[in-house]
């Protein structure tokens, strides 16, 4: 399978060819820190192959300790990155602009949560940005 992906500004663009073994949430601080959000979303395999189609010159990546985040210097989007030697490929899920073939196997560092993280089906949904109450 092929999957492609690109930065929110589009000046970085890869492909991964290949399949993903697994498929985490992860509720670490770091993550929770380098996401802005709830959880990052990570894929994981240890046998697809990253190649970058464009923009490779302006992917950065930042190690705090072992944990590890590329992005585009750019725009700041999270973007795939290698780990553990050479030996696993990392991608957030979102960086990808095709389906994900996988549902996620699970919530990773779950007691690690942000607090307001909880009941979160029960929140009011929208399709756009709601319209204000009129004042």
């Amino acid at each position: 399978m092929t999957y492609t992906g690109t930065c929110l500004c589009g000046t970085v663009a890869f492909e991964v060819e290949g399949e993903f073994e697994k498929f985490y949430l992860c509720h670490c601080e770091r993550c929770r820190k380098d996401s802005g959000s709830a959880h990052a979303a990570n894929l994981f395999s240890s046998t697809a192959e990253l190649r970058w189609l464009e923009g490779e010159e302006h992917v950065r990546t930042f190690d705090l300790d072992g944990h590890i985040k590329s992005f585009c210097s750019r725009c700041g989007s999270a973007l795939p990155n290698i780990q553990m030697g050479g030996t696993l490929l990392v991608v957030p899920a979102g960086s990808l602009d095709c389906d994900v073939p996988i549902r996620p196997d699970g919530h990773i560092f779950y007691a690690d949560k942000a607090n307001w993280d909880t009941a979160l089906e029960n929140v009011a949904v929208f399709d756009r940005l709601p319209e204000e109450p009129d004042s």
